[in-house]
């Protein structure tokens, strides 16, 4: 009877899916687990092997918590909109609905046939009205509130404007706008409906606010920093630049503290919390307040414009025990006082040098640190303390959402200001003692005291900060401040294929939905593109308007905002469903609750969280923020939303070139040894080399290409009359190399070819054996034929040419030793994340079972439960074959029993002066005495000794017997 992988995982994965095998417990007896994979956005390339990985393994770990008796949670869905369904809807016409749908076919398609074990009943999509409508309703929740300082937690806005009615804000400590004015009890009263609305906007945590953005003109989108690489959008490799627009943004920065202290909570890498503690970015220091001068010959005259008479620059700094040194200020080309301050003279200059900042990502202007740039504005600041003027710079090293967007350069302690300095030829104050600054500036806070500071000279670092800080709050210029690099989230995107807002417009103020009328379904569109007029693609739309009669969205036609207006045009981010989804998969046909109360408090939160290491600081970060304000404001019971996460490496392609050729119009596809010794002399005459991509599926296991097949290909029509330089077997010899796996390098790898070749238990066997699962690891197909000869070995086991073998007869020592050796190993391995060493126990046991010709059911039966996570296809079939009913995935799994491990017995090597004879089995607890008894009457020793008399027997307990003759 021959194992026949296809036949026996269709018949399995019909089975499961019939059956609902994994269909998570709503309420059980059994301890819970919950295992999640991160979101997987559906591209219409489908899954190549590189994305299974992670997969595998939780699914792996979910099998093996049910065997332990656990009700383990599994699910699967889609994070379903995205930029790519849009860009195809605008090149096509057709709806991303449509692509959409058509993508998650294939997703599930392919899932399928490896063999998950996911609780598909609990399915959702981010881009279904019965999932957004809940997405939208935390959006809601989250303007409905503001950040209370003093309880350290968000808060319904009532309760803010409760303190208002009672003491204006005074007594408020919240995490809020900028610059808001002190009121009190009677002048909120006082107020009007919109100037109270106004004033509440300043305090929310989702608000609208005119930020600088990251706008990419050929999406037509904002993008989050995480989107841009090198200064294009990831998406398309387009240009990005930075502009000015009102956006809803999310007050996170509030939650930066907790989210830090969180951290130490968890069970994350180091290296991902480290991420996350970076991006946060916590910096100790001072808030310090400069005053601005018109211009140095009219220093004494207060530049006028403002509110308060005069213009005031904040800067935040971690040494505010260096402000004697300060000779310059740096704005940010964005910094809302640039426009103001510049001088008649420097006008022309400075709007040119924003105007070529506009065009560089921050995360670039960052990066770079060898490009020195900036332009004087004409205008000065006063020093807090010595009233000499300060010249005021702008210079792209500074971003205008960092801090405050300006800093005091002190050249003397910072390298970047030292060279800032030199390079525009600024004085450079020295104010630390003994220190030369002649070639670079001194960071170091160590071992060095101030002069040249006035009140300061002679302190060391600490004393010198705190007397500083004392100083600038007695004349009231700045104060201790913690500040952290964190920004609030821009969450709105101008385009189609998103969330929409569940808001309207009454004069320009945004008021929401309630939430029985959710969701707020997105309108079709004839057009994904923005208006003529720049507006945003749901702009396009001619029922966009809301009824505050009706409660339902209607044409455009009937705004008079009276009783119809405008809503939202822009659509929710693409981390807006995820932020929460872990949460739904706990109760997703609730059409009442996003999750209720008794599904929360049974399922907590996720206990193994696996995906990729790129989600740092956007998803991972974005989460954890969400899950904190629902708990917050009593939604759910847990502060974080996964309690271990692992990062899965990377499956890279193992790529083929072939390497061209051009000469005087001839093309020839020559070996890789004469490219590698021609290509840097290339370009003489009219010679050039290029090596080409070549899709995989061309080329054989022995890197030969399929030159015929090349030639037809469709990507290959270029290069159809080419000729081939073939090595002496006639045959074309690519080059191999390893890198990402990627469908415009052609070394895609089709999961889907692999389980129709060799089946999916040994495509599931293979993931895990490349190497371990945090690192990056090249696949290698040829590799693959071991592990289906494994399973097939396996197979052997239990079965002959005629059928079942396994007996009831009682298995050998050797074999108990075999299994519980595996049992262990494989226990700990799976516990420790550590699967590829259990893909290498499994073929040792079973080569050593081969050779025992163990086909003990004793033995087998256990071993079938013990590779069920890795290969439940199979493991599904001997279960059954063995005659048992129903699925192995709830079987308890084996129990290690360490007896079976103790050596009763000891093969001890026998030598004769030294050297070795033959080997003799003693049992362990045999005394010495008896030992030299049983060796001297062993056969063997008669003849060695051949009638002599031994001088000596040497006995070693446990290891060696040597008779000295």
């Amino acid at each position: 009877m021959k194992y026949n992988p296809n036949e026996i995982e269709a018949r399995w994965q019909k089975y499961w899916a019939e059956n609902g095998t994994f269909r998570a417990e709503d309420v059980s007896d059994k301890p819970k687990y919950y295992v999640l994979d991160m979101f997987p956005y559906p591209s219409g390339a489908g899954l190549h092997v590189g994305h299974p990985l992670g997969y595998i393994a939780s699914d792996i770990y979910a099998r093996y918590k049910r065997h332990q008796g656990f009700n383990v949670l599994h699910p699967q869905g889609y994070d379903s909109f995205g930029l790519p369904a849009e860009q195809y809807a605008i090149q096509t016409g057709q709806h991303p609905a449509i692509t959409t749908e058509t993508n998650i076919a294939r997703y599930r398609e392919q899932l399928d046939k490896i063999g998950f074990s996911f609780d598909w009943d609990r399915e959702v999509r981010t881009s279904n009205p019965e999932y957004y409508k809940w997405t939208q309703w935390i959006f809601i929740q989250l303007f409905n509130s503001w950040y209370n300082k003093d309880a350290e937690k968000a808060e319904d806005i009532k309760t803010l404007v409760a303190e208002f009615e009672v003491n204006g804000n005074a007594k408020v400590n919240a995490v809020c706008d900028d610059n808001i004015p002190q009121f009190t009890a009677a002048q909120w009263k006082g107020y009007s409906g919109e100037e109270q609305q106004k004033m509440l906007l300043k305090y929310r945590l989702t608000y609208l606010a005119e930020t600088e953005v990251n706008w990419c003109p050929a999406l037509g989108t904002v993008l989050a920093n995480d989107e841009i690489v090198n200064g294009v959008s990831e998406r398309g490799g387009h240009p990005v630049i930075r502009k000015k627009m009102t956006q809803w943004s999310m007050r996170i920065s509030a939650y930066a503290e907790r989210l830090l202290q969180g951290l130490e909570t968890i069970d994350w890498t180091e290296s991902l919390k480290e991420s996350q503690r970076n991006w946060i970015g916590k910096s100790v220091g001072a808030s310090v307040t400069f005053k601005v001068k018109d211009n140095h010959n009219k220093f004494l005259h207060l530049l006028t414009g403002d509110d308060t008479g005069e213009y005031s620059i904040e800067v935040f700094t971690t040494r505010p025990d260096t402000i004697f040194g300060v000779s310059f200020m740096t704005l940010a080309p964005e910094h809302e006082l640039v426009a103001k301050i510049t001088t008649p003279e420097q006008k022309e200059a400075v709007e040119a040098y924003i105007e070529a900042t506009a065009k560089r990502s921050e995360r670039e202007r960052m990066a770079d640190v060898k490009t020195i740039s900036g332009v004087f504005t004409g205008a000065y600041a006063e020093h807090p303390f010595t009233k000499e003027p300060v010249p005021i710079w702008i210079g792209d090293y500074v971003l205008a959402g960092y801090g405050t967007g300006a800093v005091m350069a002190v050249p003397s302690g910072d390298q970047r200001d030292y060279d800032f300095a030199k390079h525009f030829n600024i004085p450079i104050k020295n104010i630390f003692d003994g220190v030369d600054i002649s070639e670079e500036a001194y960071a170091s806070k160590d071992n060095v005291k101030l002069k040249d500071s006035d009140f300061l000279n002679g302190l060391d670092y600490k004393k010198a900060t705190k007397k500083a800080i004392e100083a600038l709050e007695d004349i009231e210029q700045g104060r201790g401040k913690t500040n952290y690099r964190l920004r609030d989230a821009v969450f709105s995107r101008q385009r189609y294929w998103g969330e929409p807002f569940p808001v309207y417009y009454v004069n320009g103020l945004p008021q929401m939905i309630e939430g029985k009328h959710l969701p707020i379904r997105l309108p079709d569109v004839e057009k994904y593109l923005p208006t003529e007029d720049g507006q945003p693609p749901l702009g396009n739309s001619k029922e966009w308007a809301w009824s505050v009669a009706e409660h339902k969205v209607v044409s455009n036609d009937h705004i008079d905002n009276v009783s119809v207006f405008p809503l939202e045009l822009n659509t929710m981010p693409g981390w807006a469903g995820s932020s929460w989804y872990w949460l739904r998969y706990m109760d997703p046909h609730n059409d009442d609750e996003f999750v209720s109360k008794q599904a929360q408090q049974y399922w907590e939160n996720v206990d193994l969280y696996i995906g990729g290491s790129e989600h740092a600081t956007g998803h991972l970060l974005y989460s954890r923020f969400w899950n904190k304000f629902l708990k917050d404001r009593g939604f759910i019971v847990q502060e974080e939303p996964f309690k271990k996460l692992i990062n899965q490496g990377m499956i890279l392609g193992t790529s083929a070139f072939a390497f061209l050729k051009r000469e005087a119009g001839k093309q020839t596809f020559v070996s890789k040894e004469e490219y590698n010794k021609n290509v840097d002399a290339e370009g003489l005459d009219g010679v050039t080399y290029q090596a080409l991509h070549v899709d995989v599926s061309l080329v054989n296991a022995s890197d030969e290409l399929d030159v015929e097949g090349f030639k037809n290909h469709p990507l290959s029509q270029d290069f159809k009359g080419a000729e081939f330089i073939l090595n002496d077997n006639g045959k074309y010899i690519v080059g191999r190399e390893v890198e990402k796996m990627s469908k415009s390098k052609y070394n895609v790898v089709n999961p889907d070819d692999i389980c129709e070749q060799y089946g999916a238990d040994t495509l599931r066997l293979y993931e895990m054996f490349l190497g371990p699962l945090e690192q990056a690891k090249p696949w290698n197909t040829a590799g693959i034929t071991g592990v289906s000869g494994f399973l097939k070995k396996l197979w052997k086991l239990y079965f002959d040419d005629n059928g079942l073998i396994v007996t009831s007869n009682p298995a050998s020592k050797e074999a108990y030793k075999v299994l519980h050796r595996t049992i262990k190993k494989v226990q700990e391995d799976i516990e420790n994340f550590s699967f590829n060493t259990s893909v290498s126990s499994f073929m040792i046991a079973v080569n050593e079972l081969t050779a025992i010709k163990c086909h003990e059911r004793t033995i087998l039966e256990p071993f079938a439960v013990l590779i069920s996570p890795y290969a439940p296809h199979i493991a599904e079939e001997l279960w059954h074959r063995l005659g048992h009913q129903g699925s192995i995935s709830k079987v308890k799994f084996p129990v290690f029993n360490p007896e079976h491990l103790v050596e009763s017995s000891k093969e001890y090597p026998v030598s004769f002066n030294g050297k070795m004879r033959f080997k003799i089995e003693l049992p362990m607890d045999m005394a010495v005495p008896d030992i030299e008894k049983a060796i001297l009457a062993d056969e063997r020793t008669v003849q060695q000794l051949n009638g002599q008399q031994p001088k000596k027997v040497i006995v070693v307990p446990g290891k060696i017997i040597n008779i000295v003759g």
